[in-house]
């Protein structure tokens, strides 16, 4: 019997082997902007910062070339995010809703006034409630680092005008000016009723990209044909006082219109500093301990062992897109292969929004993906045909050897760090 173990235990050590990742040679990369240095692996944050340059980078690469109103309305919106998820799926559930019966509509939901704002915008909405660990993110960014996530909008838009993608058109007006001695980018619509989303390709439009390991996440909207020029432009929305919101780029910050925000919203408000309602937060945790703490979300030693149960099993599932381990060892590891990250949302957005199915955080086979899903569909494949052999071998004696996936394939709902 010892001998008979011992042969089961090299067949299935063999069989892991197997699906080591292939070696590819990368391409070469642009220099790093200034004043940061190139990562190997995973680069920490700033001190005293919750997120790098790298991933602001890599947050924002999608977005950067918003028209300014938009823009600033996606970043307030993202710090609610399950609010996002239930405006996606109530505006495809009122397809007919348009202008002043859209504006009605509207009055009788309960979402925070910037996720409203977004049901003008189908596509933007979809994007964010499909990608919603992006968004979480995002929001999570926005709120840490408000001034960081302004000036790395900026550097972005200074990019893309430099190799000549950012320019006005007609539907949209770009223009620079110095505000406090620094020179910024602002985009308008080209006519202030109509407004198109641009949409683009990060990893072309700001040219060779500067962070190898955090490739830009990029969204194509269903049905888009991209044609000759780098940036194209969905069917306009017409806004009427959707967007409220402003980007002040000398402070660092957003403000309202506060009589756009009053016409649209049905309210009187005489307040232009725009300030984030946690009441509209649900059950989402914060990243940053400060934010947590501001709003009253310090960390409970429960929520910590969430957090360190939640990094085990997204460990566990980038081993297994990298083609390290099989995922039944990770299951019998973590206690949990299945979906990773990501937040379980309540009412009517309630499910798992992480990457979905054993996807991991980043997008398998989504349209809105960070550069890795062709490498990780070719690992995965290869990943499954050594779990078979090491399965079929297994199957001969003990059931111990081979066990645990199915077991281990749930830990969405755990680890996804909501409330069950």
């Amino acid at each position: 019997m010892h001998r008979y173990r011992t042969l089961v235990t090299m067949i299935c050590a063999l069989s892991l082997s197997s699906i080591a990742p292939a070696q590819v040679t990368p391409a070469p990369a642009m220099q790093p902007p200034s004043g940061t240095t190139s990562p190997q692996g995973s680069a920490p944050a700033a001190s005293g910062k919750t997120f790098s340059q790298q991933d602001l980078d890599q947050l924002l690469a999608p977005i950067a070339l918003y028209p300014d109103a938009l823009l600033v309305q996606v970043l307030m919106a993202s710090t609610y995010p399950l609010e996002v998820v239930a405006a996606e799926r109530w505006v495809k559930a009122n397809p007919t809703l348009k202008d002043k019966a859209l504006e009605d509509a509207l009055q009788k939901q309960t979402w925070d006034a910037s996720v409203k704002s977004l049901a003008v915008f189908p596509q933007v909405l979809t994007m964010m409630s499909e990608k919603i660990d992006w968004t979480q993110k995002l929001g999570d960014a926005f709120l840490a680092q408000q001034k960081d996530v302004m000036s790395t909008t900026q550097t972005l838009r200074k990019k893309a005008e430099a190799q000549g993608n950012l320019k006005t058109t007609e539907q949209q007006k770009v223009t620079t000016e110095t505000v406090e001695s620094t020179t910024i980018i602002k985009i308008e619509p080209a006519k202030p009723e109509v407004v198109y989303v641009p949409t683009y390709n990060p990893t072309v439009v700001y040219g060779s990209w500067w962070w190898p390991s955090y490739p830009p996440y990029y969204y194509y909207p269903p049905g888009y044909v991209a044609g000759a020029a780098l940036i194209g432009f969905t069917a306009g929305a017409i806004v009427g006082g959707a967007l409220w919101g402003g980007a002040n780029w000398g402070r660092g910050d957003v403000n309202i219109d506060v009589n756009r925000y009053n016409n649209f919203n049905k309210t009187n408000i005489s307040n232009g500093n725009w300030q984030h309602n946690a009441s509209h937060r649900g059950a989402v945790p914060y990243k940053d301990k400060g934010v947590a703490q501001q709003h009253g979300r310090g960390q409970s030693g429960n929520a910590q062992s969430r957090e360190q149960f939640r990094g085990r099993a997204e460990a566990g599932q980038q081993s297994i897109q990298r083609g390290e381990v099989s995922r039944d060892s990770v299951s019998q590891r973590s206690g949990a292969g299945g979906s990773s990250g990501g937040i379980r949302a309540e009412g009517s957005a309630q499910r798992n929004y992480g990457g979905g199915g054993g996807g991991g955080g980043g997008g398998g086979g989504s349209a809105f993906d960070s550069g890795r899903a062709s490498q990780t569909r070719d690992h995965s494949s290869r990943g499954a045909s050594s779990m078979s052999s090491s399965r079929a071998s297994s199957s001969m004696g003990t059931r111990s050897s081979g066990g645990g996936g199915a077991r281990g394939g749930g830990g969405g709902g755990r680890g996804g760090g909501g409330r069950r």
